[in-house]
């Protein structure tokens, strides 16, 4: 067997060096002929990318930003009248001179001033006695701000209650009681949970409510949760 020299490993290497470019050639040539042969296809592939791109930033500067200004200019003028004490013109939505929370909500409502607008209108509607409006308003209304979300399903049970239907008032003040971080509005929405619920009968779920408070909230609370934790045991 002959010997290898002492270039062989050097020699190898090259070898190998030399193949490797020769595979990268042909990888290159084989992207050039595959770019070549679907120049048209690509071509409109990538022209409906940009066209979807820039169509997205047109429709925010365009459509979705004048949107934003008009609704805010909208909104502090209804806010500008409740304020006022002049609620009917805050409620609004009779008139496009004067379109109030009702109106910057209808003609907004995709805008996050609009949601918020369906918000103030369900709570003028509570205010009018409308109590199914009321509800199908704040039900409209969404946010990140989870104190926010809170009132809303605190205001939402307060119309169903109007309406006579504690069981989804309830309901609805569990959701509130769970849905921000914020320790008070917590406190606030389950100890209002606890009074529906003893006067629903349900005195369990009332205990539940009221024994949290006891656990978490008696710098809220003054004590009162002992009394109604009392109160589950006799009514």
């Amino acid at each position: 067997m002959a010997k290898l020299g002492k270039n062989a490993p050097n020699e190898q290497e090259g070898k190998e060096t030399v193949e490797f470019f020769k595979d990268l050639d042909r990888e290159a040539l084989n992207t050039e002929r595959f770019i070549e042969k679907y120049s048209k296809q690509l071509g409109i592939v990538f022209g409906v990318l940009v066209l979807g791109v820039l169509g997205f930033f047109a429709y925010k500067q365009f459509v979705v930003a004048p949107q934003n200004v008009e609704a805010v200019k909208s909104f502090l003028a209804a806010q500008k009248k409740q304020t006022e004490g002049k609620d009917k013109e805050a409620l609004g939505g009779k008139s496009a001179a004067n379109p109030g929370f009702l109106g910057t909500y209808n003609e907004y409502s995709g805008t996050n001033v609009g949601k918020l607008s369906a918000y103030n209108a369900g709570l003028l509607k509570f205010k009018e006695g409308k109590f199914q409006e009321a509800y199908d308003l704040l039900d409209n209304f969404s946010s990140d701000n989870k104190t926010l979300m809170a009132l809303k399903f605190g205001a939402m049970a307060d119309a169903k209650s109007g309406l006579n239907k504690n069981d989804e008032a309830l309901s609805l003040l569990d959701k509130a009681s769970t849905a921000s971080d914020d320790p008070y509005t917590t406190y606030y929405f389950t100890r209002k949970a606890g009074i529906v619920a003893l006067g629903l009968k349900k005195n369990a779920e009332a205990k539940k409510y009221f024994s949290a408070i006891d656990e978490k909230y008696q710098d809220y609370d003054n004590g009162m949760s002992d009394s109604y934790i009392e109160m589950t045991k006799y009514f």
